[in-house]
């Protein structure tokens, strides 16, 4: 090393000492140059030096003497982590790894991996790199924060720095730490104090897996104890970890392979951040090492890139709530250190803090029995045998999981009131054996699994529209396939197409075509704006989705969106979130928080907002008023707990999830819940045709049953600034004329529909044939209420073909094809259930006019001059005879028997088409009809029917 060195500082004497000709005067030239720039600027430069000399002193005056702080460096005690009672015991900080090595025993190849990743000017800097600092400096202004911390920084920041430097802005501790990094390479001068300094920052780091200094590290992932037994490729990996060593953290991210041989082995995948981050400091490597650069050629370096990480089996600590703990241990390294260093904080492990969480014990039991009786039975051997081994019965949900290949879920539930997290379970079983990648039990998919929520993103999307008042819960959609552009044309999940609608009947039904829509109206990019408000995290810094953010196309966090639901339960306004509850010092003292002061949230949306979304998707688990969700009320006794849900589901069913919140209990004391579930497999691969509804929606209904019983129901509260009106069920609008059917719908005050229905008009017909009126028909003219939807979305014209040929369609009845998507009519919601009759809220006008009834051209008008005319037509005298008609209006024959159904058809000359199912039971009844009632046919018209079981058939006296 010592003649690498004497190298590198030859050729820059070397280059220092050439000149170039052009004899005397440019020798004066180079002379006077300089002087006059000297003397130009001396007045300034004595300014600067007094203000630097200033500044030096002020920042420098508390600061401990570097040489005598370096000398005495101590080591260590145990941190315990206990659950929110102080009780229950779950993990200890601390058993760490450690053996003190000297510069002479760190290979040349490890120390060139370090500084090449960490500090390429280590061996001639001061201490600082101004250089480095000057380049952070201006990525920050572009918005692309970094550091350009030396390792002589580094070391003065986790060792050499009191706890005062910490207190003041980031500037001033920046400020502070490099006056002390001068002062300690001044202490330590020349190339020995650089091995000196060098030593300790190796023997000082934490490089995750409870190992500090690198010797510890290479025996507890590798194997070795002579480091200079280390690979190239291993040396790399080790000076990759101390970035992030939580996150670099070779155990945790290793997983075990089974080779051909039956041996297994754990191995850290070639695609994980930390062999990414490996292969990076090869590169850095390449351009930058020192001390081997005649001992390693980059031929060396690039096979070094192909050389697999494979590490020591190794011994896992029984930790109690392990993916909670290792939460813990991030915000803890945070409280102790900062948060630049909270994965590198020694205190952490060497305090011996006494730490109080705030998990809820019996509620992380609960959770994590049921995520292994939703994801670990159904793949066991036998599920019954499982389940009862779980204390729990034959659950038929569970066992229509088994072969869907669904091999890990999670799930956490959080207070919302305070943000404290109760129960934690990143993976289905944290010390489950599986070399399985679907699997990776040590994974935690809620903190670092970023996956597609699904429909579980349309409370965000329509709270958005709510919020900005360009929305209300009765704003109107045409649920009808349309092409958006570039040929996206989203279609609802059971490829219906339902017509016009309200926002609440769209959210609580889950139908896609409406959300878009209403992402369109907010700006697909105002609702990604909205979605970080709301504290999630994107892969991208902009909305690449466009429109689809409003299905959840976007991968966020679980943990994320938990917290974002919570805060539609807590009034619009989200709460920090957190693992720690207090932390005391080895002799007692609360060291945090450092007051009682609650903590703050921040408003996102204004309460009435947040109420509204409560109200709707507390309806999704009220069988009254949805019979598909509503299976997953929470109830007790008989009574109903108020829960908002909402489940998502991919497109191709790689994520599962479901989300939501109880009703905030009237104790303030008490945890208000949001709870977050997920299912799926680790490595995104697709699971076999489930669905939520099938698989997290019964695990959420199952947890929160199970942790809230014998607590207080309560009930959403309505805010002050909510006003409710009465609204026509199909338009969302004002009464007409013509509304068939009702509703009360909440508004922000000031909301509420000034326009009275008129997607249904008046056209007067004959009533006799229902056709168009003109003077001479049968008669008598009558006025009847009609469709007409051209005005429904009419500020978005492309839209209008797509509708309009859906009202082409629609005219024909429901079950017709067409559109984009080959997608078919339907009443809302489906064929089998219609809260507001078979109808779209009137008929639809017809298109013919009625032929007026005119005398017998043959006979004549009767002339008593030419004889005596006949007697009008007296029915006493006999029957009269009236004209057949040409047309005929279908009635509702919903709810009614066959036989009677039979018998209205014959009287109103009509006929029985296909009835179906061929054998239906002895009392079942119309559910469907095609024509639909009010269609005008001709006579002789084949009407279908469609039969089904009284139970199933809604809203029939």
């Amino acid at each position: 090393m010592q003649t690498s060195l004497a190298r590198r500082r030859r050729r820059r004497r070397a280059s220092d000492g050439r000149h170039g000709g052009g004899g005397a005067a440019a020798s004066v030239f180079a002379v006077a140059l300089p002087l006059f720039l000297f003397g130009s600027l001396a007045v300034l430069a004595l300014a600067g030096f007094v203000t630097a000399v200033g500044t030096y002193s002020y920042y420098s005056r508390d600061l401990p003497d570097p040489k005598e702080v370096f000398s005495g460096l101590a080591f260590s005690q145990q941190t315990v982590v206990y659950d929110a009672s102080g009780r229950v015991e779950l993990a200890r900080f601390g058993d760490e790894k450690r053996e003190v090595v000297p510069f002479e025993q760190i290979p040349p190849v490890l120390i060139d991996a370090t500084t090449s990743i960490e500090d390429k000017t280590f061996w001639t800097n001061a201490g600082f790199d101004p250089i480095g600092i000057v380049k952070a400096g201006l990525d920050t202004i572009q918005g692309n924060e970094r550091g350009a911390s030396t390792i002589t920084q580094q070391l003065v920041r986790a060792r050499l720095l009191p706890p005062s430097a910490f207190e003041g802005s980031k500037y001033e501790r920046k400020i502070k730490e490099i006056i002390q990094s001068i002062r300690l390479t001044e202490a330590f001068p020349g190339d020995e104090g650089k091995r000196q300094i060098m030593s300790a920052y190796l023997n000082n780091n934490f490089y995750g897996n409870q190992s500090y200094g690198i010797k510890a590290a290479a025996k507890s992932y590798f194997g070795v104890t002579d480091l200079s037994k280390l690979t190239l490729a291993q040396a790399a990996v080790l000076a990759a970890i101390p970035k992030s060593p939580t996150a670099y953290d070779l155990a945790r991210n290793a997983v075990e392979q089974v080779g051909a041989d039956g041996t297994s082995q754990l191995v850290v995948p070639g695609d994980s951040a930390i062999a990414q981050r490996r292969n990076l400091v090869l590169t850095r490597m390449a351009e930058d090492r020192v001390l081997t650069r005649q001992t390693i050629s980059d031929a060396d370096i690039e096979a070094a890139r192909a050389e697999p990480i494979v590490i020591v089996p190794q011994r896992v600590a029984n930790w109690r709530a392990p993916h909670f703990v290792w939460q813990v241990r991030r915000e803890l390294g945070t409280i102790l250190c900062g948060a630049e260093l909270a994965d590198n904080c020694e205190r952490l492990d060497s305090g011996g803090y006494k730490v109080i969480t705030t998990l809820d014990w019996n509620m992380q039991k609960s959770a994590e029995k049921w995520v292994r009786a939703a994801v670990l039975a159904p793949n066991a051997k036998d599920t019954t045998a499982y389940l009862e081994a779980l204390k729990l019965p034959d659950l038929a949900w569970v066992k229509k999981l088994r072969d869907k290949n669904i091999n890990n879920g999670a799930l956490v539930a959080i207070d919302y009131r305070t943000g404290r997290i109760l129960a934690y379970v990143g993976s289905a079983s944290y010390y489950a054996k599986s070399t399985d990648k679907r699997f990776q039990p040590q994974f935690d998919v809620l903190a670092d699994g970023m996956r597609q929520p699904g429909s579980a993103m349309k409370p965000i999307d329509y709270v958005t529209g709510i919020q900005d008042r360009t929305l209300t819960a009765a704003s109107t959609f045409m649920d009808v396939a349309t092409d958006f552009g570039g040929k996206y044309s989203p279609s609802d999940a059971d490829s219906l197409e339902r017509g016009p609608l309200r926002l609440r009947q769209a959210l609580s039904f889950s139908l896609n075509i409406p959300a878009v829509k209403a992402a369109v109206i907010n700006g697909p990019d105002h609702v990604f704006e909205m979605a970080r408000k709301f504290g999630l995290r994107f892969a991208q810094e902009q909305n690449i989705a466009g429109a689809s953010i409003a299905l959840g196309t976007l991968e966020v966090r679980p943990l994320d969106l938990v917290g974002a639901y919570g805060t539609l339960g807590n009034g619009g306004v989200l709460m920090p979130r957190t693992t720690v509850a207090s932390v005391a010092d080895a002799n007692g003292q609360r060291v945090w928080p450092t007051t009682d002061a609650p903590p703050v949230g921040s408003a996102i949306v204004s309460p009435q907002a947040a109420f509204i979304m409560s109200d709707i998707l507390s309806g999704s688990t009220n069988p009254k008023l949805n019979p598909y969700w509503g299976k997953f009320q929470i109830t007790e006794d008989g009574k109903r707990r108020p829960a908002a849900l909402k489940t998502g589901t991919t497109n191709d069913t790689k994520d599962l999830s479901a989300y939501g919140y109880l009703a905030p209990p009237e104790d303030p004391t008490a945890p208000a819940l949001a709870v977050g579930v997920w299912m799926g497999n680790s490595d995104n691969s697709e699971t076999k045709g489930v669905f939520s509804l099938e698989s997290t929606a019964p695990l959420w209904q199952a947890f929160l049953a199970e942790v809230t019983k014998g607590t207080p129901i309560a009930s959403f509260q309505q805010p002050d600034g909510i006003v409710q009106a009465r609204v026509d069920a199909f338009s969302g609008l004002l009464p007409g004329p013509f509304t068939t059917q009702t509703v009360n719908e909440h508004f922000i005050d000031g909301t509420v529909p000034t326009r009275v229905d008129d997607t249904k008009v008046g056209i007067d017909v004959d009533s006799v044939t229902g056709l168009l009126w003109q003077e001479g028909c049968a008669g008598p003219m009558e006025t009847r209420g009609f469709l007409d939807l051209s005005g429904v979305e009419s500020g978005f014209p492309s839209w209008k073909p797509f509708n309009d040929d859906w009202i082409a369609r629609a005219m024909k009845g429901p079950g017709v094809a067409g559109g984009p998507d080959k997608t078919r009519t339907s009443y809302f919601y489906n064929r089998s259930y219609h809260p507001y009759g078979a109808s779209w809220g009137a008929p639809f006008a017809p298109t013919e006019t009625c032929t007026p009834v005119l005398p017998s051209p043959s006979v004549g008008p009767c002339d008593p001059t030419f004889g005596p005319c006949p007697p009008p037509c007296d029915p006493a005298l006999g029957p009269c005879e009236t004209p057949a008609p040409t047309t005929v209006v279908v009635s509702d024959f919903r709810c009614q028997s066959l036989d009677l159904v039979a018998e209205s058809l014959t009287s109103n000359q009509l006929a029985i088409g296909n009835v179906v199912p061929r054998e239906p039971g002895p009392d079942w009844i119309v559910a469907e009809q095609s024509p639909g009632p009010g269609a005008v046919v001709v006579p002789g018209t084949s009407v279908d029917i469609q039969l089904a079981d009284p139970k199933k058939v809604n809203d029939c006296p």
